[in-house]
C-alpha cells in the first residue's frame, strides 16, 4: 500500500527516495540512502533488512539488479517483497514479487525507478516517472513532483496517511559533517504529501545553503511596506510602515532571521529573496507563513551549494 521513487542526481551525486503511503510513519521503513553507495526503497510486506544491507553490496561495488538478486536469494518471504534500487554508479533495478497486492509494479528510468503496491491503477507509476523526468529543480524537487503526480493518477486505492523525503549527499548534512542533506517526514496527515512539501519548503530555507544573488534586489515601494507590516505584526518592527525598507526595516528583518534560524543566508540575500518571491506566495496567507514562502520562492532561483 505504497508508492515510492528512487532516484540519483548525477550532477551534485545526490541519491534519495520519496515515499507516500496508507501506513503509519513510512519514513521509518521504506527509504534508506547513503552517499557512497546508492539509495533503497524495502516496501511491500517490507524487509527493512533489504535496505542496510543492500547499501552494503552497493558499497562493495555490485550493481543494482545484483544487488535485488542478492537480497531476495535467501529470503524466503521474497515473493512478497517490493524492492527498488539505485547506485552511485548509475546503476538502476527494482523487483517485485508475485505476490505482492494489486495493482503492483514498478517503472524504470536513467537514473531513477518507480515501485507501488495496492495502487488505484498503474497510471500512478507512468505518471511517476514523467513527472520526475520534466519537473524542474533539483533532484529533491523533482522527487516531490513524482510523489505528487502519482497520487493525483490514483495513488494507493487504500488512501494517504503518511509520506517522507530522504536525500543523502557527499558532505551534505548540517555543518557538513554527515552526509543526511534532506531528511523530512510526516508521519501521520490527511494529506501527507502537501504537508511534506510544506515542512521542506521549511527545512530547505533553514538548512540548505544558496548562492548569493549577484546583483540584490532591494525591497521597495508597496512591497517594502507589505513586508514591514507583517513583521509589526510579529513584534520585530515598532515604527510606522512605509515605502521605504531602511535600517530599522533590516534590523527587524535581521531579528525574524535569528528567530528563524535561517542563518544560512545574508541579510542581503533574505531581502533579495522575498522581493523576488513575494508576488508568488498566495495572497491570502498570512503573517509568517507568507513571509516565510516568499523566502523559499526567491532562493529557489538560486543554485544549492
Amino acid at each position: 500500500m505504497t508508492f515510492s521513487i528512487v532516484a540519483r542526481d548525477p550532477e551534485t551525486d545526490a541519491v534519495g527516495v520519496a515515499v507516500q503511503s496508507k501506513f503509519i510513519s513510512v519514513g521509518s521503513v521504506v527509504p534508506f540512502a547513503a552517499a557512497d553507495a546508492g539509495a533503497v526503497a524495502t516496501q511491500s510486506f517490507a524487509n527493512v533488512a533489504y535496505g542496510p544491507d543492500g547499501l552494503d553490496l552497493l558499497r562493495e561495488g555490485h550493481a543494482a539488479g545484483e544487488v535485488i538478486d542478492a537480497l531476495i536469494e535467501d529470503d524466503e518471504e521474497s515473493a512478497s517483497r517490493q524492492v527498488g534500487v539505485v547506485g552511485q554508479d548509475g546503476s538502476v533495478a527494482a523487483f517485485t514479487g508475485e505476490e505482492c497486492l494489486d495493482v503492483a509494479g514498478d517503472v524504470q528510468g536513467e537514473s531513477y525507478t518507480v515501485q507501488g503496491n495496492i495502487l488505484e491503477n498503474e497510471r500512478t507509476l507512468t505518471a511517476m516517472a514523467e513527472a520526475f523526468e520534466t519537473a524542474d529543480g533539483g533532484l529533491p524537487e523533482r522527487l516531490l513532483a513524482a510523489l505528487f503526480a502519482g497520487d493525483e493518477a490514483g495513488g494507493d486505492s487504500r488512501g494517504k496517511q503518511s509520506a517522507a523525503l530522504y536525500v543523502a549527499k557527499p558532505e551534505g548534512g548540517y555543518d557538513g559533517r554527515n552526509d543526511r542533506w534532506i531528511d523530512v517526514r510526516v508521519d501521520d496527515h490527511e494529506e501527507p504529501i502537501a504537508e511534506l512539501e510544506r515542512v521542506f519548503k521549511l527545512y530547505d530555507v533553514t538548512l540548505l545553503s544558496r548562492a548569493e544573488p549577484d546583483e540584490p534586489r532591494p525591497l521597495e515601494g508597496e512591497q517594502a511596506e507589505a513586508v514591514t507590516e507583517v513583521l509589526a505584526d510579529l513584534d520585530f518592527y515598532t515604527g510606522e510602515p512605509s515605502e521605504t525598507f531602511g535600517t530599522a526595516e533590516r534590523d527587524a528583518l535581521e531579528s525574524f532571521r535569528g528567530v528563524n534560524n535561517f542563518e544560512n543566508h545574508s541579510i542581503t540575500a533574505l531581502e533579495d529573496a522575498i522581493a523576488h518571491g513575494w508576488a508568488e506566495t498566495d495572497a491570502e496567507a498570512e503573517g509568517e507563513t507568507r513571509l516565510v514562502d516568499a523566502v523559499w520562492h526567491g532562493l529557489r532561483r538560486l543554485p544549492r551549494l
